[in-house]
């Protein structure tokens, strides 16, 4: 999707909007080679850059992706931009999902919170001892 729109941004004669589609190109590009780098065998350093993509943490995979679709966004604020680079954007937004973690369960949470309410009971009766 983001190299088609960005393909169909080069078809026109305002400069910022050749440069967003030129950008949303080069990003279908290394999404193809970051996430699915068997669609670019024929490259030679493929494999090189899909293996030090996936030794990046999710929230360094976030800040590329979105990062990497608000550009073109910011060149040239258009349908064709917006609609290319959602799905990019989407993909950096589920990578910092994931860097937040699973959410815990109902029991752990209550657990601590009797702990943190136990240890503030403690700490008052200690400063009323002291005054």
């Amino acid at each position: 999707a983001c190299a088609f729109a960005g393909l169909w941004n080069c078809v026109t004669i305002n400069p910022l909007n050749i440069a967003a589609g030129v950008w949303m190109m080069l990003n279908a590009f290394v999404l193809f080679l970051c996430e699915a780098p068997f669609c670019c065998q024929f490259v030679e350093f493929a494999n090189a850059a899909a293996a030090r993509a996936d030794r990046l943490r999710p929230w360094q995979k976030a800040a590329f992706y979105c990062g990497m679709a608000a550009v073109p966004v910011m060149l040239s604020l258009t349908l064709t931009t917006l609609f290319g680079n959602a799905i990019a954007f989407a993909a950096g937004v589920l990578y910092g999902l994931a860097a937040l973690g699973k959410k815990g369960d109902a029991i752990s949470y209550a657990r601590i919170q009797q702990q943190k309410q136990a240890d503030e009971e403690k700490l008052a009766g200690a400063m009323e001892g002291q005054a």
